[in-house]
Order: structure tokens, then C-alpha cells, then sequence
């Protein structure tokens, strides 16, 4: 089973995604900080992040940066998930796989994480 790590200070995205990827079949790892972020794909195998920009303790796009320089070729890949526009061309995002803005419509969401996920 491949696992999700979910990592967004919002409550409400975080049990929304929850629900809907363990639907599909996914393990899901919830974290609502960077340090949290950081801590479980420290201590689990992580297939995807799904990556809020906004965190509580850390910028998204640092948390990013963080993740590439430390595990380098072993950093699961990442998408960028903010509720703001804009962000797709600081050079930072450019490090994740693909940057979504969030939706009530979870189809691209759904797509993509499958699409990287099972390639």
C-alpha cells in the first residue's frame, strides 16, 4: 500500500484528504506543521507529500527546499498545494513535482497524486 503524507495546517483539508486518499486505497499520514512534516517522513516510508505552502512553524517553499537538500535522491516527491495562485514560478516550486491551487473539485488532486504515485 502506498502512503500519503498529507502535511497542512488546516483541520478541515487535512480530513478531507485523509478521507478521500484512504478511499482510494492509500495510507495517510497527517502532519500540521513542518516539524511534524519532517519528523514522520524521517521515521516512515513516504511515497507522495502533498505539501501546503502556509504552515504554522515553516514556509511550504523552505520545507521543500529543506526535504531536497537532506535527503536528496530519497526526498519523496512532492506537490505543491496552497490556496493562493502565484507561487508556480518561484524557483522553490520548481522542486516539486506539480503545484496545484486547492479546489473544491479534488479530480486534479486525485489525478495527479495517482499519476505519480504508480509511475
Amino acid at each position: 500500500m502506498k502512503t500519503i503524507l498529507v502535511a497542512d495546517d488546516e483541520l478541515g483539508i487535512r480530513d478531507l484528504y485523509s478521507d478521500t486518499f484512504k478511499e482510494a486505497g492509500y495510507n495517510v499520514l497527517l502532519a500540521k506543521t513542518g516539524a511534524e512534516c519532517l519528523d514522520l517522513v524521517s521515521k516512515n516510508t513516504v511515497d507522495l507529500i502533498i505539501l501546503d505552502i502556509h504552515l504554522p512553524d515553516i514556509n511550504g517553499m523552505l520545507l521543500l527546499e529543506k526535504l531536497s537538500k537532506e535527503l536528496d535522491k530519497k526526498a519523496p516527491p512532492v506537490i505543491l498545494n496552497s490556496a493562493h495562485a502565484g507561487y508556480e514560478s518561484n524557483s522553490k516550486a520548481w522542486l516539486a513535482e506539480q503545484y496545484l491551487v486547492k479546489s473544491g473539485n479534488l479530480d486534479e488532486l486525485k489525478e495527479t497524486v495517482n499519476k505519480i504515485v504508480n509511475r
